[in-house]
């Protein structure tokens, strides 16, 4: 374990539920990646780019759950801005994306 950290540090991170809604190819990225868009209810729409391509087809991530961080600073990745921090697990080259057991209401805190 590299870092220590106290509990109040980790309740500053915003853990959200969200279903992809939209998916696309992204070219201009440098790692191969997809631009996704997340409706997270009441938290809103939030785009996010995530290197899942070697996983993951399109049409497989329509309408999934997932786990982001939806309180880091937008960040600019090539043309697109992304809005928050879709969470995987990486195995070498390859992302597992997080998500819930069973469907739960978007924008639902994950504690």
């Amino acid at each position: 374990m590299n870092n220590t950290i106290t509990f109040d540090d980790f309740t500053k991170v915003d853990l959200r539920i969200g279903t992809i809604i939209e998916i696309t190819d992204f070219p201009e990225a440098k790692i191969p990646a997809y631009q996704l868009i997340i409706d997270f209810g009441d938290l809103g729409i939030r785009k996010s780019s995530a290197q899942i391509t070697t996983l993951y087809k399109k049409q497989h991530l329509l309408d999934k759950q997932i786990v982001a961080v939806v309180n880091f600073p937008k960040k600019q990745i090539a043309k697109f801005m992304s809005e928050c921090l879709v969470l995987g697990a990486v195995d070498g080259k390859d992302v597992i994306l997080l998500n819930p057991e069973h469907k739960v209401k978007n924008g639902s805190v994950v504690a």
